[in-house]
């Protein structure tokens, strides 16, 4: 197991990927990992052809992240046969069992409104991306952040990933709130749902690496 706290850097996805130019200008700008949202009620999906087409032409070492919604072991599969996935972003209901399940790297989404639910969350034996909890039948994407202030005393034996309404005005207090593993930024950084904002990113990259010494 990793600590949660063996980071002395931390690490930024830009999710919600849509565009070739929104990736490439992403990993230009030094981020770790770019999402690619494979939920077909989400104004931020991709099919999974434009998807494997966009993540052949990133360059080396910048992680590629397929998010899903309560999948099917079958869709996962499926998207796996075409889309070079190097980690599973499970976002929906999905439970420890079916986590563990997985032939990926696992992050596991938990939406977080109050104390019960990272009570919840100490069930899941892998990494877990801490977002906040959205109306009923929406995961994620609402570009809200959770009361941070419910993680005093919160570990988990695995790294720990932000995001909820993460943008350049908030950033600098979730950098206060503990040493995170990663941010993840989706709408923060964005012109339109889907749509990336280059001088955004490159804004949000800057405070977070000047955060931690870079």
């Amino acid at each position: 197991m990793i600590s949660s706290t063996a980071s002395v850097r931390t690490r930024i996805k830009v999710c919600g990927i849509t565009r070739l130019e929104d990736a490439l200008a992403a990993s230009q700008l030094g981020v770790d990992a770019v999402g690619f949202v494979f939920y077909p009620k989400s104004p931020r999906y991709i099919e999974p052809a434009k998807a494997a087409a966009i993540i052949r032409q990133l360059p080396p070492f910048v992680s590629a992240v397929g998010l899903f919604v309560n999948p099917t072991q079958e869709f996962i599969a499926e998207v796996l046969q075409s889309v070079p996935l190097g980690v599973i972003q499970l976002h929906g209901d999905e439970t420890p069992a079916f986590c563990k399940a997985q032939r990926r790297r696992v992050l596991k989404a938990i939406a977080v409104s109050g104390p019960e639910d990272l009570q919840r969350a100490r069930r899941y034996d892998c990494p877990l991306l801490l977002d906040a909890r959205a109306p009923a039948g929406v995961y994620g994407g609402t570009g809200s952040a959770f009361d941070w202030s419910l993680l005093k005393g919160f570990e988990h034996p695995y790294p720990l990933t932000l995001a909820g309404g993460l943008n350049i005005g908030n950033v600098e207090a979730a950098l206060a709130v503990r040493q995170w593993f990663a941010l993840d930024v989706s709408s923060g950084v964005e012109i339109a749902p889907g749509i990336k904002d280059a001088e955004k990113m490159r804004l949000f990259i800057e405070t977070v690496n000047k955060g931690k010494g870079l």
